[in-house]
């Protein structure tokens, strides 16, 4: 079996600690655990014995976990090195060569890579812009065959920050339901919107979903790598067979920090600083798009955070983003990384001067080449 490249993950590790103004960041800028630990449980965490622990996740972690998920009991929850693991074990659970999956783009692209590099049979259906990146049922259910195991949603997406309507939720699993096929939701950025109303999951919408989320992105610990599954029991149990192939475990640190964070009125805290940021740099790009809207356009995101920027030069993504990097030492994500050219992704969950600073240098540089 060949892994084909995962360009952005490749090329972001390779870039973003080099430059001054790295705008690739696709989540809230992190916290430290001091900001949300108390001065006890930062000295718990000194205390504790580095061993492995419970492989499949610490009962308590589990527990919180859990509770995101009305009905569902720690049976329901496997742990996993960020929410790339959760993604990278359930399908080697559910999947096999030869099998179709249905995968929504622009999205984040693992699945896709790693089904291909499967030899499955990866079929995508679009959000399209001139639905402002809402989902487009009907092509979906033209994509969807008896042959499909599983439709990939990324919901609220990346890149775009797009929320599906529960309608819509509805209608992609009545399509599911008459292949009879898994949804594998990635709701790493569910409780990031701006509005502040955390939008629906899968869960409990659809017996065969299976849900995947973890602490990075909307609760800006990346570092932390805790992701997870909820799903059924039977699934969880053959994901967790999976990771006793790939990380066996995760840190006993990130587990007790983990379990605290995710107490209802911290985790709300935490997320409601993720919103603040995210809504003052949005409006400040919003407002720097506005004034040069000969050249740029974005659909404002509802959730997570980037944006997904249209422009119009006559320049590839890739070279627009290569030549912004070496000239200025400033970092985007070119739209080539999706399929997608002549398009951005802009972090807008970073520090408000990375932004602007970043924004000013990038304008110079397009009237440069334009």
């Amino acid at each position: 079996m060949k892994i084909e490249e995962f360009l952005l993950e490749r090329n972001q590790s390779l870039y973003e600690n080099t430059v001054r103004y790295n705008l690739t960041e696709s989540g809230i800028h992190p916290a430290a655990l001091k900001d949300f630990l108390t001065d006890d449980e930062q000295q718990e965490v000194l205390r504790l014995e580095l061993g492995y622990g419970q492989t499949n996740g610490d009962p308590a972690l589990r527990d919180a976990i859990a509770a995101l998920y009305p009905g569902y009991t720690r049976d329901n929850v496997l742990v996993t090195n960020g929410s790339a693991e959760a993604n990278f074990v359930t399908i080697l659970n559910l999947l096999e060569q030869g099998d179709e999956l249905v995968v929504m783009l622009p999205n984040y692209m693992l699945v896709w890579g790693l089904a291909r590099s499967l030899r499955m049979n990866v079929v995508p259906f679009h959000l399209r812009e001139d639905r402002r990146w809402n989902i487009d049922i009907a092509e979906l259910e033209s994509r969807v065959t008896d042959r499909t195991r599983m439709i990939v949603i990324c919901n609220p997406n990346n890149p775009t920050g797009a929320v599906m309507s529960e309608a819509d939720m509805r209608e992609v699993a009545r399509i599911a339901g008459k292949a009879s096929a898994y949804i594998l939701s990635d709701e790493i950025y569910r409780g990031s919107e701006l509005d502040g109303t955390e939008c629906p999951s899968f869960h409990g919408l659809y017996e065969r979903s299976i849900v995947l989320a973890g602490l990075s992105k909307a609760m800006a610990h990346p570092g932390l790598r805790i992701g997870w599954i909820a799903a059924d029991k039977a699934i969880v149990d053959g994901c967790w067979h999976c990771h006793d192939y790939t990380s066996i475990s995760t840190g006993i640190i990130s587990q007790y920090a983990g379990t605290r964070l995710l107490e209802p009125e911290r985790r709300q805290h935490i997320l409601n600083r993720g919103r603040s940021i995210l809504r003052e740099n949005l409006d400040y790009l919003g407002s720097w798009i506005g004034a040069r809207s000969d050249r740029f356009s974005l659909i404002p995101p509802k959730a997570g955070g980037m944006a997904f920027v249209h422009y119009e030069l006559s320049i590839n993504s890739s070279e627009l983003s290569d030549g912004l990097r070496r000239e200025k030492s400033v970092f985007v994500v070119p739209g080539d990384w999706y399929g997608m050219d002549h398009y951005l992704r802009f972090g807008i969950g970073c520090e408000r001067a990375v932004l602007v600073e970043g924004l000013e240098l990038f304008d110079e540089y397009i009237n440069e080449i334009a």
